[in-house]
């Protein structure tokens, strides 16, 4: 039932009355495609948001104050301007009402009515998608080997947990609450906010019901998704031992060295002060054994892939201090690229009430905001990928001393033939084709089993340690620090930060700071291993404990005035995460240029903006390779043409937009790069990998192209092109690779091969498009972005933008502070 704002909006007036928001005049916007309502049937708000977003984009660079207005919604505290509604609730002292956009504006006169309307809303807007991660949130504490628990969901396939699988939940809640008072209250809003679940789910006529257990099973989903780094070792380390084999091993080690980038003094990072960790190690490494070339079950393999499919390396912050702003106040313009879905994995709401005053993206699987702003500050969270989870190579053995098998269940640990722990986690239904199966694993002390390979001939377990893995609701005191508004400045908000256990870069304004923190229960490795390397599992080389909070990256009001993050290295000596290739010399945070000497808000937007609708291809490695081109002449004219049509796209901005909406990319040399684009990548590397280039392609692909789901240019071989070529052409690097790559160090071999990748192209595009260059075009419509499962049929533009993004500046802050 619904009534008009103008009959109940007394409790939210009599609210809004005292002084919490510090939000500057015309400075508060937020916005989220495609809209707040994800259910069915579809409404007005599932697209309404879209046509905002959607309309930000081909103003590039050229953005201003009123088209803040018009292509966001209001993140001040309060529903703004007309069209409001009032909700009624089972619920006393609880007034819910919506804006035009049909977000909710959540007013308790107790705590526990503000967590029950929190849980209310949550299931009204999104009980699709909750009852959808029901289940794969358990497969994704469990970190079940093989399986992509995001990918259970937007596939729309149910998974049935056991009970085995329920207590490993309910054991971590337990454990949780007894931590101290902070981790009791949370608990308290967690039972509070299921109240409010069921009570929309009778509402909605369903009586079974949602429980503590299934509310922090979906927030550890969250982490899981986005919070998570490493893993991948044993796959790292069978592409060294190929190297090895190939060029000896110093030769291999020096190659896997230049491709693994771990603490490249060439990548950008988002502060300038050094923090070390994980570099690569200096002299034996005896705790980290290599697999023997191919001798990796099958199921390993999967499971590593799985386990980086469900990951994803998004979201973007620009900040900008007190010292650059027009208006003396910092601006922060940032959010998390989530992908594109409907429903959407996150909503937007309004909280206030019993300590709790907060705004912003909120999990529909939580009772606090997890990215938005307080009374007088915000923050944000993009992907760090730190290396949280490495696997461990459990030596098989079998007790009385009979030989080992592959298919042994016993392993050596601390010096004694231990058997494993076998799992049964539950049943999940058929789908996209595959049967109906139960999901079973092993264990070891370390975590669950995937597969095998050999050692020297020796078979071994892999098996996979995730630092939060028996702990993840532990991270959610972070989250009612931010939300009760405990954070009064920088110091206050490492703090609370360095609580969330999972790995995120967290950026945080207020009207006199900019900040940054980079989060994680990180762990302390062992003497003799190395990070990017498998780690024995004996016991000698487990963990030594957890890097310390003021150990990790983190930097108030810079020099420059401005903090960016594009999920780039956080700061000089940070190594990047095994399963990271891509902290280079070429980092698509590097596309945030044009920053004014003193900004506004609109400003900050459109730098944004500008670099959402670049080719990261096209601007920042074409440049390179052009280089060595120019020193040579083209085999064919038709080749010059296209190489020159790529350079005269760089001129007017190398932007992909469709201005027309022909269904076309209206620039040709955007066809051109597109098409040459892999042929290129590979013959950079070819000449040194030859017919290891395919096992490195499974590692690291080439390419993070444009396409359907938005988030781009976020990994690929950019890197290696520009650092490989500059080093050619005799250009300064601070550091170079260990060899030459293109043409074997050959510049007019380099050369030849850059121009044989053009010219298939050139004849590829000639075949399928005709012979003039001038009219070749990349297909716009292939690239829009989409909203799977396909419940929602509308699309957009592509643009390389956060999914949730608020564009925010405060002009003051609370008495005392």
């Amino acid at each position: 039932m619904v009534m008009t704002a103008a009959l109940l909006a007394v409790p939210a007036v009599a609210h809004a009355a005292a002084k919490i928001d510090y939000a500057q005049p015309g400075s508060a916007f937020q916005i989220l495609a495609p809209g707040e309502w994800g259910g069915v049937p579809l409404n007005d708000h599932s697209t309404d948001q879209l046509k905002l977003y959607d309309a930000l984009t081909p103003l590039r660079g050229n953005v201003t104050q009123a088209d803040l207005e018009a292509n966001y919604i209001s993140e001040r505290f309060g529903a703004q301007g007309p069209g409001q509604t009032v909700e009624t609730t089972p619920q006393a002292g609880l007034t819910i009402t919506r804006d035009r956009y049909g977000v909710a504006h959540i007013y308790g006169k107790t705590r526990s009515a503000t967590m029950f309307g929190v849980g209310w809303v949550a299931y009204e807007d999104r009980g699709l998608l909750m009852d959808l991660g029901r289940g794969p949130a358990r497969v994704a504490m469990l970190d079940v080997p093989g399986i992509n628990a995001f990918g259970l969901v937007t596939s729309v396939r149910t998974f049935t947990p056991t009970k085995q699988a329920n207590d490993f939940v309910h054991k971590q809640v337990i454990a949780f609450g007894k931590t101290g008072k902070d981790a009791r209250q949370v608990r308290k809003d967690f039972q509070d906010w299921v109240a409010g679940v069921n009570a929309q789910r009778l509402k909605q006529g369903q009586t079974d019901k949602w429980t503590e257990d299934d509310a922090f099973a979906a927030f550890a989903f969250i982490g899981s998704i986005f919070g998570n780094g490493g893993g991948d070792e044993a796959r790292n380390g069978a592409f060294l031992a190929a190297l090895q084999a190939k060029y000896g091993t110093a030769g291999g080690m020096k190659i896997f060295r230049d491709l693994r980038q771990v603490n490249d003094p060439d990548a950008a990072t988002s502060i300038p002060n050094a923090f070390p960790y994980e570099t690569a190690p200096k002299g034996a490494t005896p705790g980290s054994p290599l697999p023997d070339p191919g001798s990796q079950s099958s199921s390993t393999r999967t499971a590593a892939v799985a386990a980086l499919a469900t990951r994803r390396k998004a979201s973007n912050a620009l900040l900008v201090g007190a010292s650059r702003s027009a208006t003396g106040h910092p601006f922060a313009v940032m959010g998390p690229q989530l992908g594109y879905y409907y429903p959407e994995i996150m909503m937007q709401a309004d909280i206030h009430g019993g300590g709790i005053d907060a705004s912003g993206a909120l999990p529909p699987v939580q009772p606090y905001i997890l990215i938005g702003r307080g009374k007088d500050y915000s923050w944000s969270l993009t992907s760090a990928g730190n290396d949280n989870t490495d696997q461990f190579l459990e030596e098989l053995c079998e007790p009385g001393g009979a030989a080992p098998t592959r298919a042994s269940k016993h392993y050596v640990y601390k010096g004694t033939c231990r058997a494993m722990t076998h799992f049964d986690a539950g049943l999940l239904a058929a789908g996209g084709g595959a049967p109906a199966r139960e999901l079973e694993f092993d264990e070891t002390v370390h975590g669950p089993v995937s597969g095998t390979v050999l050692v020297k001939g020796k078979p071994y377990a892999v098996s996979r340690k995730r630092a939060t893995r028996g702990r993840d609701p532990n991270g959610s005191v972070a989250l009612l620090d931010l939300n009760e508004n405990r954070v009064h400045n920088p110091k206050d908000f490492f703090k609370a930060a360095g609580r969330f256990e999972t790995t995120f870069n967290w950026h945080y304004a207020d009207d006199k700071n900019i900040a940054y923190f980079s989060s994680g229960l990180l762990p302390i490795r062992a003497k003799g291993t190395d990070p990017s390397l498998p780690t024995l599992g004996t016991g000698k080389y487990d963990w030594k404990g957890w890097l310390p909070v003021m150990k990790h990256p983190h930097a108030a009001n810079p020099k420059s005035g401005i903090i960016t993050n594009w999920n780039n290295k956080p700061a000089p000596g940070w190594g990047a995460a095994d399963s990271n290739y891509d902290q280079g010399s070429v980092q698509r945070v590097e596309a945030f240029v044009g920053f004014k000497k003193k900004n506004r808000l609109a400003d900050v937007v459109g730098v944004m903006n500008s670099a959402a609708s670049r080719d990261l291809r096209a601007s920042m490695v074409w440049p390179d390779i052009a280089k060595v081109l120019k020193g040579g002449p083209a085999p064919r004219q038709v080749d010059q043409q296209a190489a020159a049509l790529i350079d005269a796209w760089i001129t007017k901005g190398a932007d992909r937009l469709d201005r027309d909406l022909d269904g076309k990319i209206d620039d040709p040399g955007a066809a051109v790069l597109d098409t040459a684009w892999p042929d290129l990548s590979r013959a950079i590397l070819k000449p040194v990998l030859g017919d290891l280039l395919g096992q490195f392609e499974s590692l690291n692909g080439i390419d993070n192209k444009p396409g359907p789901g938005g988030s781009s240019f976020g990994g690929g071989w950019y890197s290696y092109i520009d650092k490989d070529l500059r080093t050619q052409l005799g250009e300064k690097v601070k550091a170079p690779y260990s060899r030459k790559y293109c043409g074997g160090g050959d510049v007019a071999a380099c050369r030849a091969a850059l121009w044989a990748a053009i010219g298939t192209a050139v004849d590829t595009l000639t075949s399928a498009q005709g012979a003039d260059p001038v009219a070749w075009r990349s297909d716009a419509t292939k690239e829009r972005i989409k909203f799977p499962p396909g419940l929602l049929p509308d699309t957009m533009r592509w643009t390389n933008r956060p999914t949730f993004q608020q564009a925010i500046s405060y002009n003051g802050h609370r008495p005392g502070r």
